[in-house]
């Protein structure tokens, strides 16, 4: 039961890690007129994205540690 909960864990942690930073690399948005490159980043999105790559670490070791963990 532990190995399947922990496939589970390591699955939704590539999901949160995959989300997290697709979010991540688009909360920042430029635009070029006339050769001037104007920046614009939603740092609010940025947070969100930073704590589910975050959660999805978490995640993913805990889903290592129940399958590497011997049943008794």
């Amino acid at each position: 039961m532990k190995k399947i909960i922990g496939i589970i864990l390591i699955i939704v942690a590539l999901g949160l890690g995959y989300i997290g930073a697709d979010e991540l690399s688009s909360s920042t948005a430029s635009v070029d007129i006339l050769g001037v490159e104007i920046t614009a980043e939603d740092n609010s999105a940025k947070e969100m994205a930073y704590v589910k790559i975050g959660l999805g670490v978490i995640a993913l070791i805990a889903g290592v540690y129940l399958i590497g963990k011997k049943e008794r």
